[in-house]
């Protein structure tokens, strides 16, 4: 296990990223992140450099923690070959396996390789698995001035905030997910719609992956075209900041879905897996 810190090879290592889309994107973003302040407190972990076959992102070490927090407990994995991914995951010390935690990755071995060794060690594996989507560059983007002109208040979300998106999202409803929610709008881009009397209807915000998601639109407030404006306009904030502008959707989110096609967004050939693991020892289970 390398445990990669110096700057000027985390740069090369995004570099390197790149030419491994879409595969690579959740590290990749995870890693732009980094060489941008690190807000989050994430280190890279390789097998060897430079010629690496598998790299993990995870929380720093000496970061604060809860161990019940699998939101902010999340590694994103690359690999080129999935032996060296399953080689480096049984080594001491790359995982931290007495919390809740994540894995996301856009590779289809992924979970199988993840769970066998989880297995071996007690652990609880969930498996969500959707479509992955792109946005195309902003000069391909569709016009927003139209649905700008209808709109309320334009602007981006708060900390105070937070409480309202962790009740609306189908995987928040707990204390770890407003702490993070919470961490995500102070650290990351968002976008928001808010009403006459300054109350969020429509948003979308940046998770940790430089991943698009959380994108919500309050039932009285939707066929207004908030939807549409709100990714549009955070997909271009992204892109003007040289982040890939990224998301993941549920096969059965029919709505989400038509969007992104009206939008032109590209459905990659790769899926996105996210997985929860839970040790034995933890009787309290984490929120889907």
């Amino acid at each position: 296990m390398l445990l990669l810190n110096c700057s000027t090879k985390l740069l090369m290592l995004e570099k390197m990223l790149k030419t491994h889309f879409p595969e690579s994107l959740k590290v990749y973003g995870a890693v732009m992140n980094i060489n941008r302040g690190n807000p989050f407190k994430k280190e890279v972990v390789l097998d060897s450099w430079p010629d690496f076959k598998v790299v993990i992102t995870r929380q720093q070490r000496e970061a604060e923690r809860d161990n019940l927090d699998h939101y902010t407990n999340a590694y994103a994995v690359f690999y080129k070959d999935v032996r060296a991914y399953q080689l480096l995951l049984e080594e001491h010390d790359v995982i931290n396996w007495d919390q809740v935690f994540q894995i996301q990755g856009l590779q289809n071995e992924l979970y199988d390789v993840s769970k066998a060794v989880a297995n071996s060690k007690q652990l609880d594996v969930k498996l969500t698995s959707s479509k992955a989507v792109h946005f195309p560059p902003v000069s391909t983007l569709p016009d927003i001035s139209s649905l700008m002109e209808s709109s309320p208040r334009l602007t981006y979300l708060s900390v105070a905030d937070a409480d309202l998106l962790n009740r609306t999202w189908s995987r928040g409803g707990n204390e770890q997910c407003l702490r993070y929610l919470a961490n995500l709008i102070s650290c990351f881009p968002s976008v928001c719609v808010r009403d006459d009397r300054g109350n969020p209807v429509s948003w979308s915000l940046t998770d940790q992956f430089a991943t698009m998601c959380h994108g919500y639109t309050l039932p009285e407030h939707r066929r207004k075209g908030y939807s549409r404006l709100v990714a549009l306009i955070l997909a271009r904030k992204l892109q003007s900041r040289g982040f890939p502008s990224q998301g993941n959707v549920l096969d059965d989110n029919v709505a989400s879905i038509s969007l992104l096609k009206s939008v032109n967004a590209e459905f990659l050939p790769c899926r996105f897996h996210r997985l929860i693991l839970t040790p034995a020892s933890l009787s309290i289970q984490p929120h889907p």
